[in-house]
């Protein structure tokens, strides 16, 4: 059995939940990290010397960073599916996976880490202003992108939509003033008809 190393409520370990369920795994989770601490210590650091979550164990195969957690998953249970067998489209597929990685993750994770895990006393209301504004941009380009497409690389998921896919909960629940995005709303929505993605990516913000 797979077993996860890492708590429900990391936007990386919902990366790999979601995936898992996506592809019908059994998965023994065990909480690390956050308030349940246990991923500076010394059995968890020989693992992953990151110290972060989440970390995975598949037999032998010792495994961390979430994006290569999905694509090592996909590629071993998804082949045709979730895994492109075409080069080219699973380069497109990760195209938008490393896209969100480096232009919209910072910004979705300001937004969150200030609305969400600081007091009220002490947030940045002007960083997460900003930060709203700025990420609104780059959701505006998925939004163009998926004109004409049901998901990130054509009429099926694949590993493509885990990374924004995940976010989108979170931007939809903290962000009001959104600018039109007809196609993220209607590929959002077709996300969220999804029992893997209300399982694991819809849960209470913390």
């Amino acid at each position: 059995m797979l077993k996860v190393l890492g708590r429900s409520n990391s936007i990386n370990v919902i990366k790999v939940m979601w995936c898992s369920a996506e592809l019908g795994l059994d998965v023994d989770r065990i909480d690390i990290g956050g308030a349940f601490g246990g991923n500076d210590q010394p059995e968890y650091l020989a693992k992953n010397p990151m110290a972060r979550v989440p970390t995975i164990e598949d037999g032998k195969l010792i495994l961390w960073e979430s994006q290569a957690i999905v694509r090592y998953l996909s590629a071993t249970h998804g082949i045709g599916t979730l895994w492109p067998a075409d080069p080219g489209e699973r380069a497109l597929s990760d195209l938008w996976m490393d896209w969100y990685a480096a232009h919209l993750h910072p910004l979705m994770t300001t937004i969150f880490w200030g609305l969400v895990r600081t007091p009220e006393a002490d947030r940045d209301h002007d960083t997460i202003a900003e930060a709203k504004v700025e990420a609104g941009k780059l959701w505006s380009i998925l939004d163009q992108h998926l004109g004409g497409r049901a998901f990130v690389n054509g009429e099926r998921l694949t590993i493509g939509d885990f990374p924004a896919g995940a976010a989108a909960f979170r931007y939809y629940s903290l962000v009001e003033n959104r600018p039109a995005l007809p196609n993220l709303d209607r590929w959002y929505a077709s996300l969220c008809e999804r029992s893997a993605y209300r399982t694991h990516a819809m849960i209470p913000l913390s």
